[in-house]
């Protein structure tokens, strides 16, 4: 049996259940159409190496993706992401795994909304912190 998720039932400290990706070229350029984001560095390996990146790189709103599905798969149908706010602070490459995680680092009652805080970040496979932020999900309570 499974038990709901709910505001009561989380706890500060508690890491959320990691949400593994593997971005791959066709993926990337699947991104960029529905996206608009055409970027040369995103599809084009001698243009990203021209301007000084080691080969093509994921789009940062691509791994923004990720870490809200990290989310919503979390939190199921009846909690409600309410912000996500983010810093791309490394490069994340096609073919490399991309590991999505995040912990509860508060819980509060706003306006009578249940507020669960949560650090979130994607890892690259050598345990680099490439993109970090803050998410707020507000869930439902127990009663």
């Amino acid at each position: 049996m499974t038990v709901e998720l709910n505001f009561e039932n989380v706890q500060v400290d508690t890491e959320l259940p990691s949400l593994v990706k593997h971005p791959t070229p066709r993926q990337l350029v699947m991104w960029a159409s529905a996206s608009g984001d055409f970027v040369e560095i995103h599809y084009d390996k001698d243009y990203a190496m021209a301007n000084g990146l080691p080969g093509v790189i994921v789009h940062g709103a691509l791994k923004a993706s990720f870490l809200g599905q990290l989310l919503t798969d979390w939190i199921g149908r009846k909690g409600v992401l309410k912000e996500l706010e983010l810093r791309y602070e490394g490069l994340d490459f096609p073919g490399e795994d991309l590991t999505c995680k995040g912990k509860i680092i508060e819980k509060k009652v706003e306006e009578n909304e249940r507020l669960v805080i949560c650090e979130v970040w994607t890892e690259n496979p050598r345990g680099e912190k490439t993109t970090t932020g803050k998410a707020i999900v507000a869930l439902p309570s127990r009663g």
